[in-house]
């Protein structure tokens, strides 16, 4: 009987903080399309900046994010830094896949970005892919508690089937090179698979599916994309939050809409409530 108290006991002052708890979020945010009429930049980027502050994350991993969005979120959210680089040229030009971090809670340490091709250095395009297409990660600390982890974040490409393949071996082995020290890892993104497809499957062997580990029940729709259709059934799921070394309390796609009930991208943002011991 007292073994049973005892742990109780335990799983209780877990609850209340025994473990650093921190929210992730992943958010495919669509480029800023000029040619984008009713679901245009300019009419949903103030609904994006209160569903990123109403959620309250510590890190949000975006994705095709173009650099005059990123200056006005980055304006927009006072709390938050960020790492990334444009992939057209490793400065400014073309997409990032940049990572948010709230500078008040967590303290940067180094950053990195990599192609995914096999010239991952340098500014390239991948196998067959249609694009060029990056993986921007960081290594950071908690200010409060002093213990580190790493954040990565990527896009995959939306044509090549090698390059989508690779992609997700080249991330694995990364992960492996810097993460000496076995240090809890996250991984954002928009991977352009749904879950039954071979590269997913590694990736769930690898690392740990946040949809399928959380403790609370899963919470949303199945699916992550919308194509800015309010009709469209949810059922198709391209983006993830993977995990290693981190317990996952709570996981959800988030079917947030503005008032005219248009969605704030064609994606859905997924967000993971995760422990660290």
């Amino acid at each position: 009987m007292k073994k049973g108290i005892f742990a109780m006991l335990m799983v209780f002052m877990t609850v209340l903080g025994y473990s650093q708890v921190f929210n992730v979020m992943s958010y495919n945010i669509k480029y800023d399309n000029v040619n984008d009429t009713v679901n245009n930049w300019n009419f949903r980027k103030e609904a994006m900046v209160q569903l990123i502050q109403h959620y309250g994350s510590q890190f949000v991993g975006m994705q095709e994010v173009v650099h005059n969005q990123l200056e006005y979120l980055d304006e927009h959210l006072p709390d938050y830094g960020y790492i990334g680089v444009g992939r057209d040229d490793g400065k400014q030009k073309g997409e990032y896949s940049p990572i948010l971090y709230n500078s008040q809670h967590f303290q940067l340490i180094s950053a990195n970005t990599f192609w995914l091709s096999p010239t991952p250095e340098k500014v390239s395009k991948g196998w067959d892919a249609a694009l060029e297409r990056i993986c921007t990660y960081g290594r950071f600390k908690d200010i409060q508690s002093g213990k580190e982890l790493y954040v990565f974040n990527t896009h995959f490409d939306h044509i090549g089937t090698e390059a989508r393949k690779q992609s997700v071996n080249l991330i694995l082995q990364k992960i492996k090179a810097v993460n000496t020290q076995n240090l809890p890892v996250v991984v954002t993104g928009d991977f352009n698979l749904e879950p039954d497809s071979e590269p997913i499957q590694l990736m769930q062997r690898e690392l740990t599916d946040g949809q399928s580990a959380t403790q609370a029940s899963f919470y949303g729709p199945t699916g992550t994309f919308n194509g800015f259709d309010p009709y469209m059934v949810l059922d198709r799921r391209i983006d993830y939050i993977f995990v290693e070394n981190l317990m996952v309390r709570s996981y959800l796609h988030i079917d947030d809409r503005m008032e005219n009930n248009k969605h704030i991208s064609d994606h859905l943002p997924v967000l993971a409530e995760l422990g660290m011991e």
